[in-house]
């Protein structure tokens, strides 16, 4: 505890020496994949995102942002502390937060900064190291959401995307202009059951989506883990998903907006009797209308903020951040959700903006991650790293250069089982190249090992192949070495196994909304 308030005083000190510190402007979604932003190119052009596109055509787009564990909460306790899960203690959506321990919003606050989150929390205990905090309880809902506000419960009616903007910019208008501040605009969509603003309800005019090349995907070339999981189109698409019913926040005029757009189209699904294959097409295409609605609205908010920056100055020097908790499945696999080691969930969306420091329209093929936000913002504050943070601050690389003894190599570790969509606990290491990955519970127990080069979908484990065999030595020391660097417990502490339910909070926070997980 003496070491944390020396640190916080000499970041206070620091802090009120720098005149030109920037703002830092965090947005961050929930299951947003680079597949639904434009910018990154994706060959199937599913959406058009000019706002976030602009971040990127302003500023820099990274190609390989990685998560060191795909889940929810997980990730946002990284981002919280700079610290894998097994040491900040968040390893899965039943955990619950320990807001008592450093975070970057302290050590910022501590600095000089004015702190706020608004939107998604997701982390069960209340926010500390902030000015103002106004969260969803739990997952929060899509429609006249309740949410809690610096500690006090109120009741919105909305669109939940379009009121975390606008409280985003409200919080903007009505801070202390002398001092630089930190926001993080945390939005919930696109998160299951993807719903969208209703002013984007046939927004696509009846197009069809093409279908990703292994959307059918039987999973031969895998082991038990990948044939078992629960997070098809084709078994695991509820009645809510593929909204069949309609999500019950909706009061009585938003429901007959929602009835006359969906109503037609349902009762044109029940008369065509489909089945097999053809009801995954149908469901794919119910998707992509839906969860690509829903990042549109997004898009929108992402461009209100953008625009206040302009209006109000301070463009110049602020740091713009847009990214995710994870990656998100748009069908590869016949799969939605994440969870997975597997690229679509490991990577997530990276786009950065700060003029004058990044220059615009550049792009970043170094492998980074969630893990290094935090020692980011504290450097570009002007404020000391700890040294027990486990990311890297990313400022070289906003500047231009890659240093020499950038990271090759990173380590993955999912927990969450027994959970939703039934995805076995793992652990890993990737590479440019390469995955070496464990399912290590006694009733499903194997190693993988996935050749990107060779098997871009990700297909095929070679794992036992002998012309694999020294690169499976060479990952097998590498995966040793970054345990032992990390410190990860040689067996999972009783706190790492799912209990469902062992995370809730009392009051609001208790209450789950349609879809929450």
């Amino acid at each position: 505890m003496k070491r944390l308030i020396l640190l916080l005083a000499l970041a206070a000190a620091l802090g009120t020496a720098r005149a030109d510190r920037p703002n830092i402007l965090f947005i961050f979604c929930d299951d947003l994949t680079t597949q639904a932003i434009s910018a990154y190119g994706h060959k199937l052009k599913l959406l058009e995102t000019p706002h976030m596109d602009r971040i990127a055509k302003e500023g820099m787009t990274f190609q390989r942002c990685l998560v060191p564990n795909s889940i929810c909460g997980p990730s946002r306790a990284v981002i919280q502390t700079g610290k894998y899960n097994h040491i900040n203690g968040f390893y899965h959506n039943g955990s619950r937060f320990n807001g008592d321990q450093p975070t970057m919003p302290k050590m910022l606050r501590a600095g000089g900064y004015q702190t706020a989150v608004i939107g998604k929390w997701h982390l069960v205990s209340d926010p500390q190291g902030f000015d103002h905090w106004h969260i969803l309880p739990g997952q929060g809902a899509y429609y006249n959401p309740p949410m809690i506000r610096d500690g006090q419960q109120v009741k919105h009616e909305g669109y939940t995307t379009d009121l975390i903007g606008d409280f985003s910019v409200e919080w903007l208008k009505k801070r202390d202009k002398t001092r630089p501040f930190l926001l993080m605009s945390q939005h919930k969509a696109p998160h299951r059951e993807w719903a969208p603003a209703l002013r984007h309800l046939g927004w696509h005019g009846d197009r069809q989506f093409p279908e990703p090349e292994t959307l059918f995907d039987d999973y031969a070339g895998r082991g038990k883990a990948e044939r078992e999981q629960d997070m098809t189109l084709e078994k695991t698409f509820t009645l809510l998903d593929a909204k069949l019913t309609p999500p019950p926040s909706l009061n009585a005029e938003q429901l007959k907006v929602w009835n006359a757009y969906y109503e037609p189209l349902n009762e044109k699904y029940r008369q065509a009797g489909l089945s097999g294959d053809d009801i995954v097409r149908w469901r794919y295409q119910r998707y992509m209308h839906d969860y690509l609605g829903t990042v549109k609205a997004v898009d929108e908010n992402v461009g209100k903020l953008l625009d206040y920056l302009d209006e109000e100055g301070i463009a110049e020097n602020t740091l713009v951040i847009l990214s995710s908790d994870q990656g998100f499945y748009l069908g590869e696999h016949g799969w939605f959700d994440k969870r997975w080691i597997y690229e679509e969930s490991l990577t997530t969306p990276f786009l950065a903006r700060w003029p004058g420091v990044v220059k615009p329209g550049g792009t970043c093929h170094a492998m980074v991650s969630i893990i290094d936000f935090p020692e980011t913002f504290l450097e570009a504050a002007g404020l000391p790293v700890p040294a027990d943070m486990q990311g890297r601050s990313l400022m070289p690389l906003l500047k231009g250069s890659t240093p020499a003894d950038w990271r090759t190599s990173f380590y993955y570790h999912y927990y969450e089982f027994p959970g939703p969509h039934s995805v076995r606990k793992h652990y890993g290491v990737v590479t440019d190249r390469y995955k070496l990955f464990h399912f290590y519970e006694p009733e499903v127990n194997y190693w993988s090992l996935i050749d990107r080069q060779s098997d871009t979908h990700e297909m095929t484990n070679v794992y036992d192949k002998p012309e694999y065999a020294a690169a499976r030595a060479e990952l097998h020391a590498e995966l040793t070495r970054l345990r032992a660097e990390l410190k990860v417990p040689a067996e999972d502490p009783p706190e790492a196994y799912n209990r469902p339910g062992s995370g809730k909070a009392k009051g609001l926070m208790k209450k789950k909304s349609p879809g929450q997980k």
